[in-house]
């Protein structure tokens, strides 16, 4: 059976968010969102509050807002943030992931 209230984050990412915090005084929200040639892809903004029916992942004083319907998708995830010198960002490694495109910045999920 899935567990549903699963979301794992790295040290990096960790530390990254909380700068990002200090600095803008904001919370992380995570989503789902439909685009990209696969149908769908993540996204990454900075919200001053969470909604009401928003799940918060709270870990290491850093809290990240995922909006119920995002969840599910992103439940049993691990959020990465890897940096070098071409680029920095935010990666998510979901077993949920049926198929990607070449790219990798749009994904299709299996049934959830």
């Amino acid at each position: 059976m899935k567990n549903f209230l699963t979301f794992n984050i790295n040290k990096t990412a960790i530390n990254k968010i909380n700068s990002i915090i200090i600095k803008t005084k904001k919370k992380l929200r995570i989503f789902v969102k439909g685009g990209g040639c696969n149908g769908l892809k993540y996204g990454f903004i900075l919200v001053n509050k969470k909604m009401k029916r928003d799940i918060c992942i709270i870990k290491k004083n850093i809290i990240i807002v995922i909006d119920s319907i995002s969840f599910q998708y992103l439940s049993g995830s691990y959020l990465f943030y890897n940096y070098y010198i071409e680029e920095s960002k935010f990666i998510i490694k979901n077993s949920n992931i049926k198929t990607t495109c070449n790219c990798g910045s749009s994904i299709n999920f299996k049934k959830i």
